[in-house]
């Protein structure tokens, strides 16, 4: 329903057709396969696989509808089968388990052929080329097949990835593929080579989707210029990367990306011929909601973007009692205002066309969807015999290898053993068989609230994850101690220990709280069973999220590091900026003041006279200070003697 240059990818199993009449085909759960009218929201066909339970639904493709065009004048067709303009649409190809694909005509109602012999284990995704009659899917075996549809045999397969392919995506002018794993690459399909190579998600990529700002023309081919970005999208990731593909080579980070609530499941973009209209952007994540972007992809943007509008469907009714109703996918009109909706479940949707306003930030539209749909089966009533277990035969319970789980005696062995001792045909029995009979709760007795020990952690955490049951996972791995963690992994048995590492990656991924709590059981779980691991031939994928979150996180340890260390340089300049006016403002009074004298002229010269009276007053009273003093009489004398008798001296040394 898109634009030019535009498309709609899935990741789960619903998917909106191209062309002016579209339909929802849905694989649910039961094996089936059906396709929806959007405009009347009826069951069109449904697809019923004789070997569903071998061969299940795993992707879904709609053909191109210009297909139909050359194929309808080859084959006579009745009346009944004619063929009008708003039926364009007629092969659905159907991704199985096992790695064949479905070719289901929806016209006849019946599948016209089965394309096999090019997987050898589950088909992840199926894509159309637009011109000539080929089909590309990828598998988790580790290749990329091109079909011929006519002829139903494999043109070409070449291995892409050293780990499973995901999925693929075909670009407008259909001479590029874009292929993704972990990684992402983009091929040229004239000599099946690499072109460009793209890495930037931490997990496995579960979507692509290629989106022009202008329409591709034959008479310019493609050679990577600007202008051509695609979109990537992966599992357990809250954003939508944004790549541009550009001749100079420069394109090996993101230009920009979109942030989500959750996983992508639905993409579905439209543009338009011009650079300055934005590109729309429709993104349906797994928890029910979606996402409408508009931006203009005109090169790099720093800060991921933020959805200009959210929509959520709610049922009716109180607002104690209102649920939320997931949205499955969503497609753009023609009119690139309004929206086909698919919400409630897959086995029987509801498709709704909506205008949304796009101003407001977040819409909620109230609908009365039936949430629960019943599933009716025929069951055959047989007699069931129980058979009479006796005391040698030896139970199995179910439980990993390696864990023993203690078990109770049965009703009749304990009346077995009773009548023996009554009898006396039997030994007196020993204090474990005593002790078994006794239906004693060790654990409340150890534990007044009740709460497991460190000899039951082990048993307790087994017991999560073969029944995958979060809440005992939850309860055992929220322990802080680390002597308990380390008595626990150590006596966790040796084939929990994956389903474990498993356990922990999901929660890295979540709560920075929860992901601070994880690193200590995922040291010990590393430290205490590394040999164990180093044996295992298959660690690297089941290990690999695990390892590129790792790898991701210590990148951003080395940034992380230099902006705690300037916010703390920062917080230590103001906290000493602050200390320092505080101590200041302690005492503001002066503990010794200076005066400066006066520099008025009339003070100088007052000063200036008192000066020289005090001079003149002092000689006066010093001189008559001597002429009163006797001492001062006989001392000038002295001195007046010794004076000639100097000049004597001076005078005869002369001579």
């Amino acid at each position: 329903m898109a634009a030019v240059g535009g498309g709609a990818e899935s990741c789960g199993g619903c998917a909106f057709s191209p062309g002016p009449g579209p339909c929802l085909a849905a694989a649910g759960a039961d094996g089936r396969i059906r396709v929806w009218n959007t405009q009347s929201g009826g069951l069109r066909h449904e697809y019923v696989p004789s070997s569903h339970l071998s061969a299940t639904c795993s992707c879904l493709s709609w053909a191109p509808p210009r297909r139909l065009r050359q194929e309808v004048p080859q084959k006579k067709k009745r009346r009944s089968e004619d063929v009008n303009g708003d039926e364009e649409l007629d092969l659905l190809a159907i991704g199985t388990a096992v790695g064949s694909i479905l070719l289901y005509s929806i016209i006849k109602g019946e599948l016209q052929s089965k394309l096999g012999g090019g997987h050898d284990s589950k088909v992840n995704c199926v894509r159309w080329h637009q011109e000539n009659d080929c089909l590309y899917s990828c598998s988790d075996d580790k290749h990329i097949v091109e079909w011929s549809v006519p002829t139903g045999k494999v043109k070409c397969k070449w291995k892409a990835e050293k780990g499973s392919v995901s999925c693929l995506c075909l670009s407008p002018d259909g001479k590029m593929l874009l292929s993704a794993g972990r990684g992402i690459k983009l091929w040229d399909l004239e000599t099946k080579e690499v072109y460009r190579k793209f890495t930037g998600h931490a997990t496995t990529i579960s979507s692509l989707t290629f989106a022009t700002i202008r329409p591709p023309s034959d008479s310019q081919p493609f050679d990577g210029t600007t202008g051509l970005y695609f979109l990537s999208g992966a599992v357990h990731d809250r954003l939508l990367n944004v790549w541009q593909v550009r001749s100079d080579g420069k394109d090996k980070n993101a230009v920009l990306s979109f942030t989500l609530t959750d996983e992508p499941i639905y993409v579905d973009l439209t543009t338009s011929g011009d650079r300055e209209d934005p590109v729309k952007l429709a993104v349906v994540c797994r928890d029910g909601q979606m996402h409408l972007f508009e931006h203009i992809l005109n090169g790099y943007c720093k800060k991921p973007l933020s959805p200009t509008c959210t929509v959520q469907i709610a049922t009716s009714g109180r607002v104690t009692d209102a649920r939320p109703v997931p949205i499955l996918a969503a497609t753009f009109c023609f009119d690139r205002q309004s929206i086909l909706i698919a919400y409630s479940n897959v086995l029987h949707p509801i498709i709704e066309r909506v205008t949304l306003n796009t101003t407001e930030s977040h819409i909620c539209l109230v609908r009365d969807a039936q949430m629960t749909v019943a599933l009716t089966t025929e069951t055959a009533v047989t007699k069931v015999k129980t058979p009479i277990v006796t005391s040698g035969v030896k139970v199995l319970m179910p439980g990993v290898p390696g864990h023993n789980t203690s078990m109770k005696p049965t009703l009749m062995e304990s009346r077995t053993n009773e009548a023996k001792r009554r009898k006396g045909t039997e030994h007196e029995r020993s204090i474990e068989e005593r002790l078994c009979t006794m239906d004693i709760d060790v654990m409340k007795m150890k534990s007044k609230s009740g709460l497991p020990q460190t000899d039951s952690f082990a048993v307790l955490l087994v017991q999560g994850l073969e029944s995958s049951d979060s809440s005992i996972i939850n309860k055992v791995l929220q322990t802080k101690k680390d002597s308990l963690i380390k008595t626990t992994i150590a006596r966790l048995p040796v084939p929990a220990v994956v389903p474990l590492l498993q356990e922990i990656t999901k929660r890295l991924q979540g709560h920075p709280y929860s992901a601070a709590l994880m690193v200590k059981w995922l040291k010990a779980v590393l430290t205490l069973h590394a040999s164990y691991l180093s044996t295992l031939p298959n660690l690297v994928p089941q290990l690999g999220v695990l390892y590129q979150l790792m790898e991701s996180r210590v990148k951003t340890l080395q940034k992380l590091s230099r902006l705690h260390g300037k916010l703390f340089l920062l917080v230590a300049q103001v906290a000493a900026s602050e200390k320092a006016q505080d101590v200041s403002s302690v005492d503001q009074t002066a503990k010794l003041v200076y005066e400066e004298e006066s520099s008025s002229e009339e003070n100088s010269e007052d000063d200036l006279m008192a000066d020289q009276e005090s001079d003149e007053n002092w000689e006066e009273d010093e001189e008559e200070e001597r002429a009163d003093d006797p001492k001062m009489h006989i001392d000038k004398e002295i001195s007046e003697d010794s004076g000639e008798d100097m000049h004597t001296g001076n005078e005869s040394e002369e001579e």
